[in-house]
């Protein structure tokens, strides 16, 4: 595990048992971003850093019985927060870096990310990685609830040209990923990036 793995299982462990208490709102958030992502019954997706699991029942909702839903976290702590809520009903739990997904090379129909990209070590990389396990045609929501200035504003910092999820740097980067960005949205009540898997 290297540096970077470690703090990020250091910041999630030390936020797991109060992370849902603390954004009890999000859910209507987390519902209307799944749905953005145009899934039918029967798909398969993953929720990519899915931390305790609040998107797992909007997935769940979307894909139906007969569809897939993984949930995958790096931090223990997390997963153990989302088996308390019940959300293990919803979706496998896996722990595992999205660096390097136990998953089938173009097996997935859709990936769904909350408040993942500020948290990839190797951003470009790990898309890449999320590309691989998603068929041609297939799509990424990169979503967090809160935009990105008033996540600066909350964390008492500016956005930076060199941001990552600004527009034109995050359109880069997924291109440079097998990626084509098809929306973009960053108002202070959500941020959701759009991409759709090249072939």
């Amino acid at each position: 595990m290297n540096d970077d793995h470690t703090h990020v299982q250091e910041f999630f462990t030390a936020r797991a048992a109060d992370w849902d208490a603390r954004f009890p709102d999000d859910g209507p958030a987390y519902a209307a971003a799944v749905a953005e992502l145009g899934l039918r019954e029967g798909d398969r997706v993953l929720d990519a850093g899915c931390g305790t699991g609040r998107a797992l029942p909007p997935l769940r909702a979307a894909v139906g019985t007969s569809g897939v839903v993984i949930g995958a976290d790096l931090t223990s702590a997390m997963l153990e927060a989302a088996v308390r809520a019940g959300r293990d009903r919803d979706g496998r739990l896996l722990r595992a870096d999205v660096a390097a997904l136990p998953v089938r090379t173009g097996s997935l129909d859709a990936v769904f990310g909350a408040g993942l990209i500020a948290h990839l070590p190797h951003p470009g990389e790990d898309l890449r990685e999320l590309a691989r396990v998603v068929r041609p045609g297939g799509v990424l929501a990169l979503f967090h609830p809160i935009g990105r200035a008033a996540l600066a504003a909350r964390q008492g910092r500016r956005i930076t040209p060199d941001d990552l999820r600004a527009e034109g740097s995050l359109r880069s980067l997924l291109e440079g990923a097998g990626w084509r960005m098809t929306s973009y949205v960053d108002e202070d009540a959500r941020f959701l990036a759009l991409a759709v898997r090249l072939a």
